[in-house]
């Protein structure tokens, strides 16, 4: 086997790994972080996530598999990914600072009953918790998808889903899959045939 063949193989065996370490606990808090979603979506309500680097582009994914589509044809679902708007997100980094860019913008957007979603995945990034902080004073329920420690996003969170993992690569990883698995849990209960159809018309 060639170098790069064996380096591709070590890569994939140690992603295989991480999702065998998935347990029921997790998949518990994977499922309470889905229900809170639901609960959102049922009520009319927003949900707003954000991160920084790969978190942000995995922000950006949620919001269009919600908006968009993850696996059915169904009506939109109101999901924004903060830090999108590169002028303000420039602008007020710039002249105020970087820490407060995402709280700036949620306390912009969001109303009471909205949903913050925060990915980090260490759970420290300070700019993550002070959106964090924000949403809790504006009235929103948290939601974090982070690593294994938690970091301090567990003090500012409803539900922290928390993945068995704590090399960076393989929390993100995880993170796809459990995101993918909220979005494909969010279709069934709100748009499949069996679902209460008022349930479905109050988010659309």
């Amino acid at each position: 086997m060639s170098d790069d063949l064996r380096h591709f193989k070590a890569a994939f065996a140690a992603a295989a790994a991480s999702l065998s370490r998935v347990d029921d606990n997790y998949l518990r808090a994977v499922a309470d972080g889905a229900e809170l979603l639901i609960q959102a979506f049922e009520a009319g309500r927003r949900v707003f996530v954000f991160g920084n680097g790969g978190s942000a582009a995995d922000a950006q994914h949620i919001a269009a598999e919600l908006v968009g589509r993850f696996s059915q044809e169904r009506s939109p679902l109101p999901a924004i990914a903060l830090s999108t708007n590169t002028a303000l997100l420039t602008a007020w980094s710039n002249d105020k600072g970087y820490e407060d860019a995402l709280a700036r913008e949620l306390s912009a957007v969001s109303t009471g009953g909205d949903v913050a979603w925060a990915i980090s995945t260490s759970g420290t990034s300070p700019n993550v918790l002070a959106a964090l902080q924000t949403a809790r004073r504006r009235g929103l329920r948290t939601l974090g998808l982070t690593g294994a420690s938690g970091g301090h996003m567990r003090d500012h969170c409803d539900v922290l889903i928390a993945t068995p993992a704590t090399d960076t690569p393989r929390i993100q990883e995880l993170h796809v899959v459990t995101y993918h698995a909220m979005c494909a849990l969010i279709e069934e209960r709100l748009f499949t045939p069996s679902a209460d159809r008022s349930r479905v018309e109050r988010t659309t």
